[in-house]
């Protein structure tokens, strides 16, 4: 029997888990200005893809940079979350 691909789904699932909280907690604690943060790790996520030989690795690796980009989105849509009253606001000390 073959595991790859229920070890890639299983990794997949926490991995887009795992970015869920960071991009609330990065939201409010430094606003959306840390976004180039998910951009770098991104680019070198889906680089370290390209040139990785194993299929389980290199995939991922894909998926943890296509978390990253995405993140970015969230990170700006988590700042409306946060306008509407939905998630609370970091008080300025």
């Amino acid at each position: 029997m073959y595991f790859t691909g229920i070890i890639i789904g299983v990794a997949t699932f926490f991995i887009i888990g795992l970015f869920h909280p960071i991009v609330i907690k990065s939201e409010y604690y430094f606003g959306v200005k840390c976004w180039w943060v998910f951009a770098i790790m991104g680019i070198i996520t889906i680089a370290a893809s390209l040139v990785v030989e194993n299929i389980l690795l290199s995939t991922l690796l894909a998926v943890w940079g296509a978390s990253s980009f995405w993140s970015i989105k969230e990170l700006f849509e988590q700042r409306e979350r946060v306008r509407k009253g939905w998630f609370p606001k970091r008080e300025k000390r």
